[in-house]
């Protein structure tokens, strides 16, 4: 696959962001009931500022994961939620999914064990995948991330990361993000060009 190295030439392929979180997100006590995701296939489109990303999800392989996110799909949470987060070293990772864009957002619960994770460690490009503290399985709550670009990314005392489906369209819209680099230019950080989930919908496939 190409390289995502950032750099300082790379065009932005982003628009303006329009949409912008509301001042107090909206948040749950309970769980979304894993039998939601009904054992099928879901598709979600994420409208960003920088293109539409088409999302594949497993309610199978990972049936609580995929019912909490169709669960904040529907109920708007992700409407102006920025990516924060851009890895392009080590790792090739878009994190997305926090209204208050720190890392430390969340719906107001959080949920494991970990699910469908790959046994060899490797997340290839593609893969939608769910964040979560280090070393803590039931630690998940709205954050996700996007590979672009095949990694490897070592288990924890937890396990790996919850796969819960795959890109099946806009890889290349991610990839171009990823191109343009940090705001710093380091490898890990928030993205150069800012990038906001603007609208999201969810049909089943």
């Amino acid at each position: 696959s190409p390289s995502a190295s950032p750099t300082s030439t790379a065009k932005n392929p982003c628009g303006p962001v329009t949409v912008k979180p509301p001042a107090k997100p909206k948040s749950w006590s309970a769980v979304p009931a894993a039998d939601t995701a009904q054992d099928r296939t879901w598709t979600v489109t994420l409208g960003t500022n920088c293109g539409d990303i088409e999302l594949s999800l497993d309610g199978r392989r990972a049936p609580q994961a995929v019912a909490s996110t169709l669960h904040l799909v529907r109920e708007g949470f992700y409407t102006g939620t920025p990516c924060h987060r851009l890895t392009t070293e080590g790792i090739h990772v878009l994190q997305c999914g926090d209204p208050t864009g720190t890392g430390t957002g969340g719906p107001g619960y959080n949920y494991g064990p970990v699910e469908n994770a790959p046994k060899d460690d490797v997340y290839p490009a593609g893969t939608v995948a769910m964040a979560r503290q280090g070393g803590n399985g039931s630690s998940m709550g709205s954050q996700f991330f996007l590979v672009y670009q095949k990694s490897s990314i070592p288990s924890d005392a937890a396990g790996g990361y919850t796969v819960l489906g795959k890109i099946t369209k806009g890889l290349d819209i991610v990839k171009k993000i990823a191109a343009g680099g940090t705001e710093t230019m380091s490898g890990d950080g928030k993205p150069r060009w800012a990038v906001s989930i603007e609208s999201a919908k969810t049909r089943d496939a």
